[in-house]
């Protein structure tokens, strides 16, 4: 098996093949996030799997928070678009933990590391960020070790 990049264009390919304008118009646009990553910097690049994983899930936070917008503003059609956008991407993106996993990993992480108390926030983070690796966004895995510090 190929890279994830190499899985993002076999599959804007096929997309293409078929017609298939959501998929085909979201795939280009995160291949584009993906250059546009390797370029940035000082010289040019090819990204690990775990840095495409970085960027794609990137995106699909940019494309949940945009339909989150669209929905506030009464523009249900864009906050379907953005939506149907971010499920083409969850394909790529690994199966997101649950509130009650999140809660069980960041309590082995606090555990494992000996944090206690507010003061140790940065710290415990990094170790509960490794712990997840990817898996939840960062807003609620801080706010559960926020609650776990407290």
């Amino acid at each position: 098996m190929g890279t994830l990049k190499d899985r993002l264009n076999d599959d804007l390919h096929a997309a293409m093949k078929s017609r298939d304008e959501l998929t085909t118009s979201t795939l280009r646009m995160a291949l584009s996030a993906v250059r546009t990553a390797e370029v940035a910097g000082d010289e040019a690049r090819e990204l690990s799997d775990d840095e495409v994983l970085a960027v794609l899930t990137k995106e699909a936070k940019k494309r949940r928070e945009a339909a989150t917008a669209f929905s506030g503003a009464g523009r249900a059609d864009q906050a379907a678009k953005e939506t149907a956008e971010g499920e083409v991407l969850d394909r790529y993106l690994p199966k997101q933990l649950t509130d009650a996993e999140i809660a069980e990993i960041v309590t082995q992480a606090l555990t494992s590391g000996g944090f206690s108390g507010k003061a140790q926030m940065g710290p415990a983070m990094k170790a509960a960020q490794a712990a997840v690796a990817g898996r939840a966004e960062g807003g609620r895995v801080a706010a559960e070790v926020r609650r776990q510090l407290a």
